[in-house]
């Protein structure tokens, strides 16, 4: 299981390098999908499940709780995928699992992924905005780390314009950490591209780049499996969560 092939790999290196962004179709076959989607239902609530309504749209900690994504995450079909980008030193460091639904379903304004999760903390020069999240440390860390982290978004479900698929501005994750004003800027001047995908497909992203997602209608499910890696060890004897 988890060793499809993956197609053009130099191709979509250029892409993740020039835009921070590429869709790699295909990743995986539609057996290691049905799996993981029958995985991913045999969790069972707890604090790293996040709830709306009656219906459980998400998991943090998903390394923890879901053992088979580790396999996934390192297994030779996704290894070869980061390692052309992020290379051989990158490993694993934050799992999330995402599911829309009509009764979980919700608007994500434009936005940079600056938080990454650690096992400790430590006061250190731009690290900031400290948080607890399903009993995990969260923490902002300065541009440096976030722009040698590479995320993989494995969609289960196809997703397109109207059903939540993401939104890019190809190009901004170049530009550092942004403010709001920055942000507003740089959506004043990039065509911004939606991420269509189908199930089995990865949406591979620097965490840096301006995304946005809107609501799915019509659609039961628009579930995804959202790893980080990175390829950096922290400073200041600070831990990845998973490291």
């Amino acid at each position: 299981m988890f060793e499809v092939g993956c197609g053009d790999m130099p191709k979509y290196t250029e892409e993740i390098q020039s835009n921070g962004f590429a869709v790699i179709p295909s990743v995986l076959d539609s057996a290691t999908v049905t799996h993981l989607i029958d995985q991913l239902a045999r969790i069972l609530p707890s604090e790293s499940t996040k709830q709306r309504s009656q219906s459980y749209f998400g998991i943090r900690n998903l390394l923890d709780v879901a053992p088979v994504i580790r396999e996934l995450a390192d297994s030779p079909r996704l290894r070869e995928v980061v390692e052309r980008v992020a290379g051989p030193q990158a490993q694993v460091v934050r799992g999330i699992f995402f599911d829309k639904t009509p009764e979980a379903n919700w608007k994500v304004a434009w936005h940079q992924d600056l938080t990454i999760a650690v096992r400790n903390k430590k006061e250190l020069p731009e690290f900031k905005c400290w948080s607890l999240k399903a009993g995990t440390i969260h923490v902002q860390p300065p541009a440096f780390v976030l722009e040698k982290m590479l995320t993989l978004r494995l969609h289960l479900d196809d997703a397109g314009e109207a059903t939540g698929a993401l939104r890019v501005l190809p190009g901004s994750h170049k530009h550092g950490r942004l403010n709001s004003n920055d942000i507003s800027r740089i959506k004043l001047q990039t065509k911004s591209v939606s991420c269509s995908v189908k199930s089995g497909d990865a949406l591979v992203m620097r965490p840096l780049l301006l995304h946005s997602s809107s609501v799915a209608v019509a659609q039961p499910h628009r579930r995804v499996i959202h790893l980080e890696f990175s390829s950096i060890t922290l400073p200041g004897g600070l831990e990845w969560y998973r490291s």
